[in-house]
This record gives C-alpha cells, sequence and structure tokens, in this order.
C-alpha cells in the first residue's frame, strides 16, 4: 500500500507533515513512536474488535438498495455506517483513540466537533472507559446541532461553544488546539478526522479502515467477488472515505468518486470545495489545499452540512486527487438535499445531509447496469431533522 498511503515523515505525496507548536513537539512525537505499535498489539486488537462487535454493532451491514439501483440503472450498495451505535462512522476511531490514550497514561480527553457526530462519539467513549471530556463546537453548530450538545452534556462531557470566526469547525479546532498546548502531559486530543499533524491522518485512515475491510467481506458473500466497480463517500476532511477505499487504494480497476460540498455553488463565494478551489497551504499542523485568499487568509467555507465545511481536507485526499486515484465531485446544498429525500421515499432511510452529498454523485454520474457500487452511508439523519424541516417546509414534500 506504499503508493497511496504516508511515508515515513507523514507525507502523501506533497501533503502531510507535523507542523507545530514547540509545546506539542513531545506529545506528536510519543504519539508517532507509539501508534503503530499499539495499533497492531495482539491485545489491542481483541478490545478493539470485541468493543467494534459488542458495543458499536459492527459489522455494519451491506444492504441492496433495490429501488436505488432500478432509479439509476446499476447495483447499488449502501455500507450501512449510520446504523453504528451512536449514528455514524465516528465511533470506529474513538474507540481506537481512547484505548490507545489509556495505554499512554493520558487522563484527559478533549475533541473538536462540526456536526456534533464526533463530539458525541467521543463523549460516549468517555463515558464507558471513565475520562473527562471536553468538546470544543463552533457556536453556529451549537445552534444547528442542539440535539447533539444534548446527548454530549447527558453523556457527562463539557461543550464549549466557539465564538471566533464563523463559529464552525475550524474554530472549534483552533480552541482545541490551544486547550492542548495548555494541557500537554495530561491531554489526548482525538481528531475526528483525517487532518492534523501526523501521525493522525494516517491513524484515523487505519481505525476507519474497518469500513473497507468489511466491505470485501460482504461483497465476496453478495456478489462473489471483493472488488467493487466503484465506491462513493463525502469527504469534508475525509475520514468516512478514508476508511471506505483504504483497502482498495492498490486495486486501480475499482474507481473511487467522492462529493464534496460545493454550498450554493462552487463559484457562488459561500462553497466548502476544497478540492476544487483549494491551494496549498498549512492549516492545524499539515501541509494540504486550503480555501484561501491571494495573501493567504483562509476563507470561511459555507455548506448546510455541518459536518463538510472545512476550509481544508486531509492530505491523503488531497494527494489521491492530485494524482488522478479519486475523482471529486462538487455538490451543492440543493443536490445534496434532494438526494435525501430520494433515499428516504426510496428506501425508508433518513441519511445524514453529509452523506447525502454522496447520494448526489448519482445525479452527476452515470453508470453501466452491470457496475457493482458501493456508497458509504456515513450517518443516519436524526441529527439534522430541524434542517431538514426548514428546507422543506417552503416545498410540497
Amino acid at each position: 500500500m506504499e503508493k497511496f498511503n504516508v511515508d515515513s515523515h507523514g507525507f502523501y505525496g506533497r501533503f502531510g507533515g507535523a507542523y507545530i507548536p514547540e509545546i506539542l513537539y513531545d506529545n506528536v512525537e510519543n504519539l508517532k513512536s507509539v501508534y503503530l505499535e499499539v495499533l497492531n498489539d495482539p491485545s489491542f486488537r481483541e478490545e478493539y474488535y470485541a468493543l467494534l462487535r459488542d458495543y458499536v454493532g459492527r459489522p455494519s451491514p451491506l444492504y441492496l438498495a433495490k429501488r436505488l439501483s432500478a432509479k439509476y440503472g446499476c447495483k447499488i450498495y449502501l455500507k450501512r455506517e449510520d446504523l453504528n451505535h451512536t449514528g455514524a462512522h465516528k465511533i470506529n476511531n474513538t474507540i481506537g483513540q481512547i484505548i490507545l490514550a489509556r495505554r499512554m497514561g493520558k487522563t484527559r480527553i478533549i475533541a473538536e466537533t462540526g456536526a456534533g457526530q464526533h463530539g458525541v462519539a467521543t463523549a460516549t467513549v468517555c463515558a464507558l472507559m471513565d475520562m473527562e471530556c471536553v468538546v470544543y463546537m463552533g457556536a453556529t453548530d451549537v445552534e444547528r446541532q442542539s440535539l447533539n450538545v444534548q446527548k454530549m452534556e447527558m453523556l457527562g462531557a463539557k461543550v464549549v461553544p466557539v465564538t471566533s470566526g464563523n463559529m464552525t469547525l475550524k474554530d472549534a479546532t483552533n480552541e482545541a488546539i490551544r486547550d492542548w498546548c495548555c494541557n500537554p502531559s495530561d491531554t489526548h486530543y482525538i481528531i475526528g478526522s483525517t487532518v492534523g499533524p501526523h501521525p493522525y491522518p494516517d491513524m484515523v485512515a487505519r481505525l476507519q479502515s474497518v469500513i473497507s475491510e468489511e466491505i470485501r467481506t460482504q461483497l465476496l458473500e453478495k456478489e462473489g467477488r471483493e472488488t467493487p466497480d466503484y465506491l462513493i463517500a463525502c469527504v469534508g476532511g475525509g475520514s468516512n472515505a478514508a476508511g471506505t477505499i483504504y483497502h482498495f487504494l492498490d486495486e486501480e480497476q475499482v474507481k473511487i468518486i467522492l462529493a464534496e460540498a460545493a454550498g450554493k455553488g462552487v463559484d457562488s463565494g459561500e462553497s466548502a470545495a476544497t478540492i476544487h478551489l483549494g491551494k496549498v497551504g498549512i492549516i492545524h499542523g499539515s501541509k494540504t489545499l486550503i480555501m484561501q485568499s491571494e495573501d493567504g487568509q483562509i476563507e470561511e467555507p459555507y455548506s448546510i452540512s455541518a459536518g463538510l465545511d472545512y476550509p481544508g481536507i486531509g492530505p491523503m485526499h488531497a494527494h489521491l486527487a492530485e494524482v488522478g486515484r479519486s475523482q471529486v465531485l462538487a455538490v451543492t446544498d440543493d443536490e445534496a438535499m434532494t438526494a435525501a429525500m430520494e433515499l428516504t421515499r426510496l428506501e425508508g432511510i433518513i441519511p445524514a445531509i453529509e452523506s447525502s452529498h454522496a447520494l448526489a454523485v448519482f445525479g452527476q454520474k452515470k453508470f453501466k447496469p452491470e457496475d457493482v457500487v458501493v456508497l458509504c452511508l456515513s450517518g443516519r439523519g436524526d441529527k439534522d431533522m430541524e434542517t431538514f424541516v426548514k428546507y422543506f417546509k417552503a416545498d410540497s414534500y
């Protein structure tokens, strides 16, 4: 897997690395020196997989969406990450990282969250492992994801609303990093996506790779082959996408299509389509593509989805797009919301707005009748009901 995965310096091609303040150097170096050893340790794997099975509810089903398949003229399987405990793929990563943190002697956990799913997943595992938990969340997101805030607080986490910038994911991440700088010795920062300084992008991708591991086994069962023709996932920071494609990266006959949030349109000035609009820069400890102005100021992203409005992208995805391994489509708010309603009415599944961006790929791209397409349904729509209701109330749905 050397070709597309991280090198020993933490780079994917020209993207990645660890650009961090000196106060965090020991923490990040320590993490870098132990994470692979711990993740590969048989006792870690035993504990991790037991919790994924008995606590999270894995393996998540691979569901043949017959009515959706009939509409788009190909065979569409949904990888049902929405059925995990806490309602999204995020729990795969938080379970792994909290076991790692405990083994490293950390007693306090911090996290950032946008849509709130990673915050809920972090608060959940902290309750499970009896660890202090502080979650930073942009004030805009606190408002639009109030149900998830209530869940985090019920689970015992302290939710800190962040009022800088446009008060979304980027700003929550800034505050979490500040906290980590002030408390480097006892605190582990559970980053929720494939972003941040090395080794985070690689560590999160490895913990989420259980998704593609299961896809291979399940497809063999259902189709008599391990590899689909296409993999589809939404991408903001990039964790569900990384997990979906991880074990297929070297099989170039498997085509990868990722959907990023175009907001009100790629060229509208209100977008989060980083791969389409981004230029190389450094954000949150990593060199990657970033939405920025001519003089290098980070531009505020916009998306109706609280989980996709990040001005950067995981370095792995910047690299895969640059070398042509993945095709990235920009999906607008309207396209995503239409796709969400379509899945709901055709299959009786209400998806998260993030996942709806992936579903909108079918409206943009034609597939052949013999194509086997696996789409990662990364989360369920409970958390987005207020946004859905507000959006559709002007319509006749």
